[in-house]
């Protein structure tokens, strides 16, 4: 495994949460990391993106302004903190790197070489 995400759980409505994403192997030499989400019966979708050397970031629309992602470069490990979560959040997300190839950060799903497994945040009202 080279992307272990984790961090999920319930939550009510206006609360928060903070995702993380740890890499090993190959996976480390990515340019760009982000996080993906799939809600029930939707197709997966771009949330967030950071760029491993500089950190500049990219955020979906839905999320701009409430999440925040990050990255310990030493610990080799990203992080999404979800604030005023809503329902429509909720979601399977999953943390993913692209390799060495793009200069970052990238939004398209196709660009990820690597994947993660997926936390489920559940939101309720």
């Amino acid at each position: 495994v080279q992307l272990q995400a984790s961090g999920g759980g319930l939550v009510l409505a206006g609360e928060s949460l903070r995702l993380s994403c740890v890499t090993s192997g190959r996976a480390f030499a990515s340019n760009s990391w982000g996080w993906f989400r799939q809600a029930p019966g939707k197709e997966r979708e771009f949330v967030a993106a950071i760029r491993w050397r500089d950190a500049v970031t990219r955020y979906a629309d839905s999320v701009t302004g409430r999440f925040i992602i990050s990255r310990d470069a030493a610990k080799n490990t990203m992080f999404l903190q979800m604030n005023r979560l809503q329902p429509d959040d909720t979601a399977l997300y999953y943390c993913a790197a692209t390799g060495p190839a793009y200069n970052g950060p990238n939004y398209r799903e196709l660009e990820y070489r690597y994947w993660g497994q997926g936390t489920l945040v559940t939101v309720s009202s």
